[in-house]
């Protein structure tokens, strides 16, 4: 899951509105694909000034896997295990931590050691 920049000519009278923080007049794209590449949810046309976790807020996708109505499958244990794991989306750090979302760790909390 991720969110992208696209960018646009912005609509006359609205410049500010569309004006994201790279400097340049977007909408927002947020989408979410399966490990085939197949799309399973797109959200376009959000301003540029909105950011990822902003577009992630008034989703869909967020009020369907908070209320549980995604139909992820439950947890299950991988080829030569016996431990279950869980179905998660991969998502950038721009998005919450969840149950059923995996972001990444923050490199800043990690020792010389582990980076």
């Amino acid at each position: 899951m991720d969110g992208k920049h696209i960018r646009i000519k912005p609509p006359p009278h609205s410049r500010a509105t569309y004006r994201n923080y790279k400097g340049f007049f977007s909408i927002v794209l947020l989408t979410l694909v399966d490990a085939n590449l197949k799309f399973l949810y797109v959200d376009v046309g959000t301003n540029g000034r909105v950011s990822d976790g902003g577009v992630w807020g008034k989703s869909k996708l967020r009020q369907a896997i908070t209320n549980g109505d995604m139909n992820i499958p439950e947890a299950a244990a991988l080829p030569g295990s016996a431990s279950k794991l869980p179905f998660v989306i991969v998502a950038d750090d721009a998005f919450p931590l969840m149950p059923n979302i995996m972001k990444p760790y923050p490199g800043s909390n990690l020792s010389k050691e582990c980076s």
